[in-house]
């Protein structure tokens, strides 16, 4: 196959910096990110108050949860409602985008559930928590 220049900048685009894949991926690239997104949607139908999605992910601390459903927020993923209550309550829930986002993240956990055997076989990273079986 004979590629041309035109063939050549299309080719190119797909490594630049700000390529979709690379966005993509640098949007995903914290493992709570994928992990509340998942969560919202896969335990809690696509909304959660705050201590009820925390409860729902083990060793997420309070900060690094508070921190990702804001990023989730800045980029118009999660819609955050605060109720008028003693003490405040507050709702996170999936937008379109956020509906959008959880798309990929099922495709990659269903991989992972259907080839946990070939994941146990991996050693662990040395900051993994994962137990030995």
């Amino acid at each position: 196959m004979v590629t041309t220049p035109d063939d050549s900048a299309r080719i190119d685009d797909d490594w630049r910096e700000d390529c979709a894949p690379r966005r993509v991926l640098d949007l995903f690239s914290t493992k709570w990110t994928s992990m509340v997104l998942h969560t919202l949607w896969a335990r809690h139908a696509g909304q959660a108050r705050s201590g009820a999605l925390h409860r729902s992910l083990p060793g997420l601390s309070r900060k690094m949860l508070t921190q990702t459903l804001r990023e989730l927020e800045d980029i118009g993923a999660v819609a955050r409602t605060v109720h008028p209550t003693v003490p405040p309550a507050v709702d996170y829930a999936l937008t379109p985008l956020g509906l959008r986002l959880v798309e990929p993240i099922e495709l990659v956990y269903d991989w992972g559930r259907r080839n946990a055997h070939v994941l146990d076989t991996l050693p662990p990273r040395p900051t993994s928590r994962r137990r030995p079986r």
